[in-house]
């Protein structure tokens, strides 16, 4: 009975003393790994050692390796955007010395002229403090353009929303540019006779510049002899959608991503003579994004194109024609 009783005892005493050296062992098993292996991790910079939690599936060796795997996936994926970002930037500075640089120079060689002695020619003066007028024009238009953009960026430049009739904005901007459509012999007209107002509710200064940038771009690219015309059409119940199209060069389709980037061209050579900022159409993107608006491109290389966006409908009804989104 006794050594009955006492097996039992030494029995019990065995399985409990096994595990508990067991968790012992495991606990310091699971300490040990993820210790050093968060040591690893800290030493090479490759994860966040806080994103390592000191839990159970620390010893699961499977689970441990997915784990990594989604970490390292994660931080590559950091990294190709990282590099993105910089060859972005690094392509944004180079566009942004060019622009600059080119009219600052273009001033520089006019007035280093005039002092070295054609100053005393009336015409040769008055012919280069023109010409010096107009870069420095330049000049400030790309500034002013950067300064909007950085605003619109920063939500520093606050909208002055009301209610305006469209037709009418369209108009002053077609008043605006007439001169310069009449140089490339472009018309500059609406699809149809609009005989009523049509009212949106925007701010309705930056919507003039949204309509005076597409259009301008859209004679910058036209050809000569052809034509710009603007329709303004019902879209869904509380929205409108204002479409500027061309029959001008078009846009590759390789292209059309980068439209809105800042200093982005499509064409690298020709397109500066024209002059402009190369600011226009982000300016434009940032400007409905604000309005929490979007804008539509379509084109076909050739043949021309079509630069859509969409307005909050004002309260004044007016008769709209029918239309959905195209693409």
């Amino acid at each position: 009975m006794t050594s009955s009783f006492s097996l039992g005892h030494l029995f019990t005493f065995t399985v409990i003393l096994y595990c508990f050296s067991f968790l012992i062992i495991q606990l310091r098993i699971e300490h040990f790994i993820y210790r050093r292996v968060k040591a690893v991790y800290d030493n090479v910079s490759l994860l966040e050692s806080s994103s390592l939690q000191e839990q159970q599936v620390t010893t699961d060796m499977a689970t441990l390796t997915r784990e990594v795997e989604k970490f390292a996936e994660g931080k590559k994926l950091e990294i190709e955007s990282l590099k993105i970002r910089e060859n972005y930037r690094k392509e944004f500075m180079g566009n942004v010395s060019h622009e600059l640089k080119t009219p600052l120079f273009t001033v520089q060689g006019y007035i280093l002229t005039l002092i070295d002695g054609a100053i005393h020619n009336e015409t040769i003066r008055d012919k280069y403090l023109d010409r010096a007028s107009k870069g420095l024009d330049r000049l400030i238009y790309i500034v002013k353009d950067l300064d909007m953009i950085t605003k619109l960026e920063t939500g520093d430049l606050h909208l002055v929303e009301e209610e305006f009739d469209i037709i009418e904005v369209v108009e002053s901007v077609f008043d605006l540019l007439e001169m310069k459509a009449q140089k490339k012999n472009i018309s500059l007209t609406f699809d149809i006779e609009y005989e009523n107002p049509i009212y949106v509710y925007a701010d309705k200064d930056k919507i003039q510049q949204v309509v005076t940038n597409l259009v301008v771009n859209s004679i910058k690219y036209g050809k000569s002899g052809g034509t710009t015309e603007v329709s303004i059409e019902d879209l869904i119940k509380n929205k409108v959608i204002v479409r500027t199209t061309d029959n001008g060069e078009g846009i590759e389709q390789k292209n059309i991503p980068r439209l809105f980037e800042r200093f982005y061209r499509v064409d690298k050579s020709g397109s500066r003579k024209e002059g402009g900022s190369g600011l226009g159409l982000s300016i434009v993107k940032h400007i409905l994004e604000a309005h929490h608006e979007k804008i539509y491109v379509e084109s076909d290389f050739g043949v021309g194109s079509e630069f859509s966006f969409t307005l909050e409908k004002g309260k004044q009804v007016s008769p709209i024609k029918n239309s959905a989104v195209k693409g």
